[in-house]
This record gives C-alpha cells, sequence and structure tokens, in this order.
C-alpha cells in the first residue's frame, strides 16, 4: 500500500515504491527529486536557498549546498547506490518583478546551485520545469519516478 507523504519548505524524506512525495509551493524554492530506479528508491527535498553561511544551527535541507548532500546520503543508507540516480526539478520562478537585483533572482540562484551540485555528484538530470513567473506542486511516484507538476497557470503535465 502506498504512503502520501508531504514534504515541507526546507524538508526532505526518502521513500521507496510504492510511495508518493510531495511538495508544494514551489515559487523561488526548487524541489529536487532523485530517483534510483533499480531499487526503486526515492528522495525529495525542498530547497529555500542556494547556499547556507555554514553556522552550527542550521538546517541542511533549507539550502541547496548540504540539503542535496545530505538527501543522496539518507537514500544511500536506505539502499539506493549513487550511480543510479536521477534528478527531476521543478520551481526556481522569478515570482517578483520589482527588480533585477541578484538578492531578488532567489530562483535563478537557486537553480544555478542545483545544477552545481548535481554536477559534482554525476547525478544526471532527466526532466525539469523551471524558471518562469509561477509556483508549482511536485508529485514523485517511487513506483516508476514520474514527477506531476501541477500550477495554477498552466495546469498539469509530467516530466
Amino acid at each position: 500500500m502506498s504512503e502520501t507523504v508531504r514534504v515541507k519548505m526546507a524538508e526532505y524524506h526518502v521513500g521507496r515504491s510504492p510511495d508518493i512525495l510531495v511538495t508544494i509551493g514551489l515559487g523561488s524554492c526548487v524541489g529536487i527529486a532523485l530517483y534510483d530506479d533499480i531499487n526503486k528508491i526515492g528522495g525529495l527535498i525542498h530547497i529555500m536557498l542556494p547556499k547556507s553561511n555554514g553556522g552550527e544551527n542550521i538546517k541542511p535541507a533549507k539550502y541547496a549546498d548540504t540539503g542535496i548532500p545530505l538527501l543522496i546520503e539518507k537514500m544511500v543508507e536506505a539502499g539506493a547506490r549513487r550511480e543510479n540516480m536521477t534528478a527531476k526539478l521543478a520551481g526556481g520562478a522569478h515570482m517578483f518583478s520589482s527588480s533585477g537585483d541578484m538578492v531578488i533572482q532567489i530562483g535563478k540562484r537557486n537553480i544555478e546551485a542545483v545544477y552545481r551540485i548535481l554536477e559534482e555528484y554525476n547525478i544526471p538530470i532527466i526532466g525539469e520545469d523551471l524558471g518562469k513567473d509561477y509556483g508549482r506542486t511536485m508529485e514523485f511516484y517511487t513506483e516508476d519516478g514520474r514527477v506531476k507538476i501541477r500550477s495554477y497557470k498552466k495546469g498539469e503535465k509530467f516530466i
């Protein structure tokens, strides 16, 4: 029997087939679904910012640079193999049109950080719905690796 798990902002979850992992409210945040299709183990993280400040009391899943390595580690502990992992991404929207300042362009900075980190770990990105100017909900099906993206502006699609 499948379990549906809601992954909140700055959190992650590792599941196995047939679990469904869901995160809502992906504006400038990025949802990263990692999947080992051989072992049917998946992980979903909802990162908010590209880089942590390295403090002691940080919440690792809040940041791309600490959250993605943590998710990979927890998936391996659950039986996944890094060399089998692929990624699907959603979010990173530019939600505010007031300024071109990099401080405001957090979505773009999040996307760049996620790309860089996944490249460092040799995890290929096989699907994405990134950028633009609208929020998204991400549903990740660990049974087969499908990711459904829902948005008010664009309806539903699979990546």
